[in-house]
């Protein structure tokens, strides 16, 4: 393998000073556009590749962000960070993405090794573990060190740090009363996410909107998990036992899960049985009938992380006066297809 060369040894070998080296790989107006490429040339021939964290420890940018994803074969995930990606490369930053796999100690481990000077901020969602266990010193250490953090999704309200979230209270408010407006008297809810912050608000929301309308929570009618392990036969049962005429799922596998048991057994959607999930994959577009849902617009939540990310890298810090962090919230949309009986 071919070694590669140091700032020192190009400067040594070239005859100049290593700050002249630095400067005319950085593209510094100082430095003659002859030097420049006379430089630039020679630490191509010897392998020469920028140290990202020495440069950091001279307060330069590294230009490049931490992303830290809990499942990146979920679809949400995949299309928010599509829309991180699309907003960073605009701006000329890079990034580093990994995944947690909802793990706290994968979690810990992708902060530890990438907070060493080699980024310049990082984006995450919280693992399901994290949550679970509600341990955030990991993420205290970061912030502490003046390594700027933005949460979108899954987010902890003790962290002093910029958050994007969608308004999955209001959301799962609305959706619920649509099925109420459609004349569904017995609405069974469907979560295989009650351990994360999100579905708990989601759930939140649908009580909330039975008590607005002088209906009881029917704990028969819930089926609130933490994983989809076992969730498909539970469901099954409660259907058959309790035959709702309506399903608000609470997130993507739920709603999916709840639509083949139905067709698959005879039910007809939305006749019999109305159905309305969360989040916006092809699978909801695709079914037959098409599933009704709450998209997040993942792409948009993307890219305002980035965009806030991005504004807290580039700040001028002021030690005189307490940062002041932004909760962004990104506006949801019900997507009313054909799993909910029309309006009467």
């Amino acid at each position: 393998m071919k070694s590669k060369a140091t700032l020192k040894e190009l400067a040594k070998e070239l005859g100049v000073s290593t700050s002249t080296v630095s400067k005319a790989l950085s593209n510094s107006p100082e430095i003659s556009e002859q030097t420049k490429i006379k430089i630039k040339e020679f630490a191509l021939l010897k392998n020469y590749k920028p140290n990202s964290i020495a440069k950091n420890l001279k307060n330069q940018r590294s230009y490049t962000i931490g992303v830290i994803l809990p499942n990146i074969l979920n679809p949400f995930f995949a299309k928010v960070f599509s829309g991180i990606e699309l907003y960073a490369n605009e701006k000329g930053y890079n990034l580093i993405t990994c995944t947690s796999n909802e793990s706290l100690e994968k979690e810990k481990q992708m902060l530890e090794m990438l907070d060493n000077g080699a980024i310049d901020g990082f984006i995450l969602a919280l693992a399901e573990e994290t949550q679970k266990e509600n341990n955030f010193t990991h993420i205290y250490n970061v912030l502490r060190d003046g390594t700027p953090v933005v949460l979108f999704d899954r987010i902890a309200p003790e962290l002093k740090c910029d958050k994007v979230i969608v308004d999955d209270f209001d959301s799962a408010v609305d959706a619920t009363q649509y099925l109420i407006d459609t004349n569904c008297k017995k609405i069974a809810l469907f979560s295989s996410i009650n351990n994360l912050s999100v579905g708990k608000l989601r759930e939140n929301g649908y009580k909330e909107a039975l008590q607005k309308n002088n209906k009881k929570f029917d704990a028969t009618l819930a089926l609130l998990t933490d994983s989809d392990e076992g969730f498909d036969e539970k469901m099954g049962k409660l259907i058959l036992d309790k035959k709702p005429d309506a399903i608000f799922a609470v997130d993507e596998y739920a709603s999916v899960a709840a639509m083949k048991f139905c067709l698959k057994n005879g039910f007809h959607v939305p006749n019999d049985i109305s159905i309305i999930g969360f989040a916006d994959g092809l699978w909801s577009r695709r079914m037959t009938p098409s599933l009704s849902t709450v998209s997040q617009h993942a792409p948009e939540i993307g890219q305002k992380t980035a965009e806030l990310i991005i504004k807290r890298i580039e700040e001028i810090p002021d030690s005189e006066s307490e940062k002041i962090f932004e909760t962004v919230v990104i506006k949801t949309e019900l997507r009313k297809r054909d799993s909910v009986r029309k309006l009467s």
